[in-house]
């Protein structure tokens, strides 16, 4: 995948494959982005992840955005895959992407396996915590996990922003059909 913002020459790198699971009528994928974002690291973060996912070169794929208190278990259940975003708060996930988990878990739990996901911390000093917390939910809903986590802690740099670039246009081109 070429780097930053309108990378030229396409995505390259990145591994294309078929949904196939969740895919809604009108044959278009949907990546659901939720994401809890208090901070100017965050919004960097997210922002950098939603230009990834929509960079023109991917076609075919509905981008969905929903704040971690907001977002259903119907928008879970109507998309493809999953971006996953939080700060690593007290050592955890935040309390907002954990309310998320808390409440699409049983209702998602058989329908979503299988599908792809991925995520982004920022931490002031450590994201462990955050991070054994998202893979432990995400291990029970069975989702698969189709690109490498992003973690960071400090001000996020231009390669941390430019993975996180990445990890969104690697989850959304994922969705395209071959």
């Amino acid at each position: 995948m070429g780097r930053g913002r309108g990378a030229p020459g396409g995505c390259r790198g990145v591994r294309l494959r078929s949904a196939g699971v969740g895919r809604q009528a009108a044959g278009v994928a949907t990546l659901l982005i939720v994401h809890h974002t208090p901070s100017p690291n965050c919004r960097a973060m997210l922002e950098s992840v939603v230009s990834g996912a929509t960079a023109p070169e991917i076609e075919g794929v509905r981008v969905v955005r929903r704040a971690a208190l907001a977002a259903t278990a119907v928008d879970v259940l109507e998309a493809d895959g999953y971006l996953l975003g939080t700060p690593a708060n007290l050592g955890y996930m935040s309390g907002a992407l954990k309310h998320f988990f808390d409440q699409v878990y049983y209702p998602c739990l058989d329908e979503t396996r299988g599908r792809p996901f991925g995520y982004y911390v920022h931490g002031g000093n450590d994201t462990t915590g955050a991070v054994r917390g998202i893979e432990a939910v995400t291990t029970g809903l069975g989702w698969q996990r189709a690109a490498p986590a992003v973690n960071v802690t400090g001000e996020p740099g231009k390669a941390d922003l430019e993975a996180c670039w990445e990890l969104g246009a690697t989850l959304a081109a994922g969705l395209m059909d071959d």
